[in-house]
């Protein structure tokens, strides 16, 4: 079957599936769970085969989709996703007589999802898009990355028997790999919406070939990030070398190959307690190659390109080893303001810059000179008054730490992981949580309908017993208790 064909059935399978209840559509996404788990030495088995990554690493990563699958069921059963809201005819409303009128979320139609090549389960076949889209009610085609390309497959393979034995329709779920198919899935006028997690360059190109659509569709896309950490004057008094010995285990984590890696660390320190401190981590730490050739190429590439820049000192230096050793690079505050372009650089594999800075510094004016960023990160005191430094990094982040690493994400309500652009296409949205679903979805309302001709999700009776705001107040799922917005 072409990627075209498989889209059209995919259409054809969100049209037989966009209404059922949430028991249904939630019984589906269970079934995808239970059979993640009940496959999962086998996945593992094939993931660390592919890309490198240690068992223990792969299990976690396992786990955490089937987590986050389960988190979307309880979303689901509780309605949360379809924001159900109702305004009941009222007579004497503030700017005169209020009609009926009632509004729900419903789903795009078919989404297409780019996997990553980082995360084999997190942002793959199953990842946040693919889980995010089933949710919301939509039908996914899946564009698997050729880095993992035989587990992308055989987990394509497991989701869709278990849909199958649960009784969804076919091609709910499928896959597709290659250029030509990927072309296809961004142009094809029945993708309503597409997904990706990748690189700036990558992820550019496909934004641009959207624009060129004659129908616009929304482009969720995860590009790239620098995720700098700011580490203040008195902190680093107190803890600096324990500082350095948290980022350099922070930065080397997985190769150096997450997409929330710290690659910037501004503090007041000097090449000798850099040499001394990350020193010893570096020197400790446990190498694997890196996921994939491309992305090995394009890491020593940027790297060479680092280590040539005036101002750059190599301080602690790597090697072109299979498994590569870590790099450090210093520069200062002031070649940084010289060229600002140093920052947009993201060296995605074992590598860091630490960029030393004067007592007295305007960390904010340095943190204006940022890109977006996925997050931002800030080791400080209580007692200290950061908030120009703060207010500056909540505009260039989605996800700003305290005295915290940016190197894991939690799936949950409040997670938010995205940012402003280069970081992802669209700020707004996160691609973490359950707050992700609320990207492939639309909100329609109803004005003057008899409660019979209304969606379930909308009736007056409230038969899928959902979650909703009724004339202002929320009616919740859980307790049935009304509370004031």
């Amino acid at each position: 079957m072409s990627a075209e064909q498989q889209i059209e059935a995919a259409h054809s399978a969100f049209t037989a599936s966009r209404d059922v209840t949430p028991h249904v559509r939630a019984s589906w996404l269970e079934a995808i769970a239970a059979a993640c788990e009940a496959h999962a030495d086998e996945l593992v088995a094939l993931a660390q085969a592919e890309t490198h990554l240690a068992d223990n690493r792969l299990g976690g990563e396992l786990r955490r989709t089937v987590f986050q699958l389960r988190l979307y069921i309880a979303e689901i059963l509780a309605g949360e996703n379809l924001d159900a809201t109702i305004d009941h005819v009222d007579v004497a409303w503030g700017m005169g007589p209020r009609p009926d009128i009632r509004r729900v979320n419903i789903p795009l139609g078919v989404v297409g999802v780019f996997g990553a090549s980082n995360f084999p389960f997190a942002f793959s076949v199953l990842g946040g898009d693919t889980a995010s889209a089933l949710a919301a009610g939509c039908a996914v085609v899946h564009k698997i990355h050729e880095g993992h390309e035989e587990l992308g497959r055989r987990t394509g393979e497991v989701a869709i028997e278990a849909l199958r034995t649960a009784g969804a329709p076919e091609h709910l779920l499928s896959t597709v790999t290659g250029r030509d198919a990927a072309e296809a899935l961004v142009d094809h006028p029945l993708t309503r919406a597409v997904g990706f997690t990748g690189s700036t360059r990558s992820g550019r190109a496909l934004l641009d070939r959207i624009a060129a659509r004659d129908r616009p569709i929304p482009f969720y896309g995860e590009l790239g990030s620098i995720n700098p950490v700011f580490a203040t004057e008195r902190a680093w008094a107190l803890r600096g070398d324990e500082i350095l010995t948290a980022y350099a285990q922070s930065f080397t984590m997985g190769m150096g190959q997450f997409c929330t890696k710290p690659g910037l660390l501004f503090a007041p320190t000097n090449r000798d307690q850099v040499v001394r401190v990350m020193g010893i981590h570096v020197a400790q730490g446990q190498r694997t190659p890196l996921l994939t050739a491309r992305l090995r190429a394009g890491f020593d590439s940027v790297l060479d390109e680092m280590c040539a820049t005036e101002g750059i000192e190599v301080v602690l230096a790597g090697d072109f080893a299979e498994s590569p050793a870590p790099t450090v690079l210093l520069t200062t505050a002031e070649v940084i303001r010289a060229n600002p372009a140093i920052l947009e650089q993201e060296m995605f594999g074992p590598a860091t810059l630490v960029i030393r800075y004067k007592p007295g510094e305007d960390l904010a004016a340095l943190a204006t000179l940022l890109d977006g960023q996925l997050t931002a990160s800030v080791q400080a005191q209580a007692e200290e008054d950061i908030d120009p430094l703060l207010a500056v990094l909540r505009e260039k982040s989605g996800r700003v730490l305290w005295n915290e690493w940016p190197t894991g994400v939690t799936v949950s309500y409040a997670q938010h992981h995205g940012g402003p652009y280069p970081a992802t296409t669209a700020e707004r949205t996160t691609s973490v949580g359950p707050a992700a679903i609320a990207r492939f979805m639309r909100p329609v309302a109803y004005q003057g309908f008899p409660s019979v001709q209304l969606p379930p999700s909308l009736q007056d009776e409230n038969p899928w017993q959902i979650s909703r705001r009724v004339d202002g107040h929320w009616q919740r799922q859980d307790s049935g208790t009304e509370s004031t917005s």
